[in-house]
């Protein structure tokens, strides 16, 4: 409210000095001239009241909330959560040490291990990496180098001195048998006007198609050796008849009589489904 009074006074001065003035050289009338003066005063008096009453409204309206006595209860209370806060707060920092020292020291460690294990077999030292072995152990003594023969060569008597892990015995590893390399041989091409022939047309998946003539005599499973050969394994695809879709039953002991093919016939090579196989 204080802070308001110079500002306050200095726009009254103002006011009434240009009420003087605009009288002084006829702008507004004497009549003008006080009824601005009386609202100014009166605007001025409203404001200076609504200052001074906004503190007591504010404190009746929204009145301060008393402060609760503080008795044993809620001493009781805060004890109580200090303590919780401070088991808390040691279990935090012994789960923390426990994994520093079980889980991130072990893992520096390691890997300051292979870092140093890489550098020496860059370098070469890799003699660094073994933990070495004492002057003399392993060596005989004077007593029972006098029981070697006089005809032993240096290098004979240093590998005997010299201490040496035993070999372990290597468990015998039962290899597989060889596969047998199957060759396939189709039989020979026909002529065209050769009794009982037939052409075979072969559409592939790639959209290829490739021809070549057959006896009727000749073992159904020569399509199949066919397929192979055009880069199909039998394992993943088939050889299926045009009408009905179908696959095709090949068998070496049946014909391609047998099967069907008395006449010019176009196959497809197929995916087998993986249900069937």
């Amino acid at each position: 409210m204080f802070a308001w009074k110079p500002s306050l006074s200095f726009c009254a001065l103002a006011f009434l000095f240009f009420c003087c003035m605009s009288w002084k050289f006829s702008l507004i009338g004497v009549r003008t001239a006080f009824l601005w003066a009386g609202r100014t005063f009166l605007l001025l008096c409203f404001i200076t009241i609504a200052v001074h009453l906004y503190p007591r409204a504010k404190a009746f309206l929204f009145p301060p909330r008393p402060e609760k006595p503080t008795g044993p209860e809620d001493a009781e209370a805060k004890l109580k959560q200090e303590t919780a806060r401070r088991e808390q707060q040691a279990y935090l920092n012994q789960k923390s040490s426990h994994y520093q020292e079980n889980v991130q020291k072990p893992k520096e460690e390691a890997l300051l291990r292979k870092k140093e294990e890489q550098f020496y077999r860059m370098t070469g030292q890799t003699w660094r990496l073994t933990e070495g072995q004492a002057l003399g152990e392993g060596e005989l003594s004077d007593l029972e180098d006098t029981h070697v023969q006089d005809d032993e060569t240096a290098q004979q008597r240093a590998v005997r001195r010299r201490k040496l892990p035993a070999m372990a015995p290597q468990e015998a590893v039962q290899q597989d048998p060889p596969l047998t390399k199957r060759v396939i041989v189709l039989p020979d091409e026909p002529s065209a006007d050769a009794e009982g022939v037939v052409n075979v047309a072969l559409r592939c998946p790639s959209g290829r198609t490739v021809y070549r003539r057959f006896l009727q005599s000749h073992p159904s499973s020569a399509l199949v050796d066919w397929m192979f050969k055009s880069g199909y394994h039998p394992a993943i695809y088939e050889v299926s008849m045009p009408y009905p879709r179908r696959p095709l039953p090949v068998e070496a002991q049946r014909t391609l009589a047998d099967v069907g093919i008395v006449r010019n016939t176009v196959l497809h090579v197929e995916e087998k489904d993986p249900s069937t196989t």
